[in-house]
């Protein structure tokens, strides 16, 4: 049933729920739900640790290799189509997995379908993110100097589904099993599909312009203060990119602590960035975008070095929720100032160069782990606080001059 054009006129904020918060939402949950689900599900079926580790190697290397054409596609197509179609068809290809896994006698091993599934479902995933940003993107400049506000609700619902997720998919597969845990994986990816907002009316549906990773990368050239704040990100992803991939390993191995209390860490921080957004938003309307930047960026980099040098299970607990505090204030600053910079009908070929760039540090992390002894993971996190510290200075530091030549 299409939303009435009129109704939305009328009431802006049942707009920006309907055509906005509501299928990213349902968008998130899915998507977030694959992440951690899928390879819970190897685990349950497999035992494997190996196994497991090929299962998130085989969903994130797809979505980064997505970012390179879902912005060329929701440019020329529209993000409502590309939304409705890449939560369609993970839908379909979950609920052929849970079948797959809920029918004995089918054939098909249990470990084949979910290593199939996984490279599958972060592939969709990336196209139904790059569309569902596209519109968040289109909401923000209709909502002008709100444009924060709008930006804070769409990644308090992200924040939202990376905590909640984990521990519902783990509640699933504990007592309902593998199938179960998938169907409820399908039916949200359904729901994100019904609810994609139709007809040109839709937020942030513009002109569609024939972009690409070339017009991504003229366009983001084009935009300095974009290029420092993405630049000042990119090295302090890398902290917590490496940050992510070292505390397991250290909390486990160094200080003997259990496989749940390592994950705590970062459902407490998940916690502790979502009232940071919150704050950032009032912050914001008070006080304006390169203040509350320049402080969230002061807070992260000052956590990280501190993290560097603690010792304990509550030393990490704590200052890894202050970091991404900080990196919540800092993601929202990030977010209001692409939807104002980036033109609308290169969008979502711009974000998926900004998108890639961001997460091109985690891989990289894994590797440096994986190549590092324990012992030397303190020193390796030093040298990346240091490096955070120094790009965050240096970025906002070009931004503030940036500011003043144009208000000049």
């Amino acid at each position: 049933m299409r939303a009435d054009p009129a109704r939305h006129a009328r009431h802006p904020a049942w707009s920006l729920a309907r055509g906005v918060y509501l299928p990213r939402s349902a968008d998130g949950a899915a998507s977030a739900m694959a992440t951690y689900g899928i390879p819970l599900t190897v685990v349950a079926t497999t035992g494997s640790a190996a196994l497991t580790g090929l299962a998130f190697t085989l969903e994130w290397l797809p979505r980064l290799g997505a970012f390179t054409v879902a912005g060329t596609v929701v440019d020329r197509y529209g993000f409502a189509r590309v939304f409705r179609t890449a939560c369609a068809l993970r839908a379909l290809s979950v609920a052929v997995a849970a079948f797959l896994m809920a029918v004995p006698g089918t054939g098909v091993a249990a470990v084949v379908t979910v290593m199939t599934l996984a490279p599958l479902t972060g592939f969709l995933s990336e196209f139904s993110y790059v569309a569902a940003e596209t519109a968040g993107g289109g909401a923000s400049r209709t909502a002008r100097a709100r444009a924060h506000r709008v930006q804070s609700v769409l990644l308090g619902i992200d924040q939202t589904a990376m905590l909640a997720a984990p521990l519902g998919a783990g509640l699933l597969l504990e007592h309902g099993g593998p199938a179960i845990m998938l169907s409820a994986l399908a039916a949200f990816s359904l729901l994100a599909a019904a609810l994609a907002p139709g007809g040109p009316t839709a937020p942030g549906e513009a002109a569609r312009g024939k972009g690409g990773l070339r017009t991504g990368w003229r366009t983001l050239r084009a935009l300095p203060a974009l290029v420092w704040l993405i630049g000042g990100l990119i090295v302090s992803n890398t902290a917590v990119a490496l940050l992510q991939a070292a505390v397991p390993v250290i909390v486990i191995r160094e200080l003997g602590r259990s496989s749940a209390q390592a994950g705590l860490i970062w459902s407490a921080a998940a916690l502790v960035s979502l009232l940071a957004i919150t704050v950032a938003r009032r912050a914001i309307d008070r006080w304006g975008l390169w203040p509350v930047g320049a402080i969230a960026a002061t807070i992260a980099a000052g956590a990280t070095l501190a993290v560097a040098h603690t010792h304990t299970y509550s030393g990490y607990l704590v200052l890894i929720a202050v970091l991404m505090a900080g990196e919540g204030g800092l993601t929202v600053v990030l977010r209001t100032l692409r939807s104002h910079l980036i033109p609308p009908d290169v969008f979502a070929s711009t974000l998926a160069v900004t998108i890639l760039l961001l997460l091109l540090p985690y891989p990289a992390a894994g590797l440096l782990v994986a190549a590092l002894p324990a012992a030397s993971l303190g020193h390796a996190i030093t040298i990346a606080a240091l490096l955070q510290a120094l790009g965050l200075a240096t970025a906002f530091a070009r931004l503030r001059t940036l500011a003043e030549v144009s208000t000049t």
